[in-house]
């Protein structure tokens, strides 16, 4: 997760509350090879500011002006932002991990220390996370199979030396385990605890170098570490010559990319919800790595990459 810093949260704010989620201005793609054809009103998608939640929110903006709606999209720093405009009517759509979301609406209802409602399956999570989602006045959408969950990787050489394809196999080496990770790792059940409960691994020192990125990843290259924490759809864990280890336990709690809109909103504009699932039904993890890869390492521009995606599946 992303360090919140208090300035940049209050700009964040500012800048959502200054966004009217109503309007009838026309769209200017209306006209410009839409399928839509006519105007559906103003509509306001937010997210987190990241390359991954970028091309998201990219994705659900040109399928959405396709089909007729004028759409403006406002990335914000935290979670906390976007839902509190999400549940206001201030943001209309927003693209999130659907964990993410449950943890989310389950400590601001119950607490912070609110036991967890969601599981590794995606239909169970979505049950368990549907009434509190309804009472802050948004719906969830159908879940892609896209999904970016805390991955654990180790270097070729390591998995093929010892025999490793899952987690499991790391827990019946017997030895003990650096991990490189984030710095809040060694308390999590999601990290070092739940490897180390659910797996029975070793974990002999956690080194705090940060979720994903160039020194988790060189670490772990260098034989510093022996297992690096990383999200499922960095396409660099594959560049640096990294493998994952199946997390065939279900330790990680359900990450997929789901579409979260205010319920006012969707009411009135019911055809969105069959855009934004025929997206989700399609979207796989391996795609969406490669969209990272070529918006991240290849440095192409997100609405580019995202163009060709749309265009090459079907969906625009």
């Amino acid at each position: 997760m992303k360090v919140r810093r208090a300035l940049t949260a209050m700009i964040g704010a500012a800048a959502l509350l200054g966004v009217s989620a109503c309007g009838g201005d026309d769209d200017p793609l209306a006209d410009d090879g839409g399928s839509g054809g006519g105007d559906k009103g103003s509509l306001v998608i937010s997210g987190q500011d990241f390359t991954e939640s970028e091309i998201m929110a990219e994705m659900y903006d040109q399928v959405l002006s396709a089909e007729g709606y004028d759409v403006e999209q406002k990335l914000v720093d935290t979670r906390d932002i976007y839902f509190d405009q999400l549940s206001k009517g201030g943001v209309d759509v927003v693209p999130d991990y659907l964990a993410g979301i449950g943890d989310y609406l389950n400590t601001q209802a119950n607490g912070p220390d609110a036991k967890p409602i969601t599981t590794n399956s995606p239909d169970e999570s979505l049950d368990a996370i549907a009434p509190l989602a309804e009472d802050a006045g948004i719906t969830l959408l159908q879940p892609a199979e896209a999904t970016n969950q805390n991955g654990y990787a180790v270097t070729e050489d390591f998995a093929k030396d010892n025999d490793l394809e899952t987690l499991s196999d790391l827990g019946k080496l017997d030895q003990p385990i650096t991990l490189a990770a984030a710095s809040d790792c060694k308390d999590r059940m999601d990290c070092a605890k739940g490897l180390e409960k659910v797996y029975d691994i070793e974990i002999d020192k956690v080194l705090p170098l940060g979720f994903g990125g160039a020194p988790t990843r060189n670490s772990v290259k260098d034989g510093e570490s022996d297992v690096g924490q990383f999200g499922t759809t960095d396409p660099t864990v594959e560049e640096a010559g990294l493998v994952f280890l199946e997390d065939d336990k279900g330790l990680q709690p359900a990450q997929n990319l789901t579409p979260a809109v205010n319920t006012e909103f969707l009411e009135s504009h019911a055809d969105l919800a069959d855009t934004l699932n025929e997206l989700s039904a399609q979207l796989t993890t391996d795609e969406l790595m490669k969209l990272n890869q070529q918006a991240g390492s290849e440095r192409k521009a997100v609405p580019d990459v995202v163009t060709d995606y749309l265009n090459e599946s079907g969906l625009k």
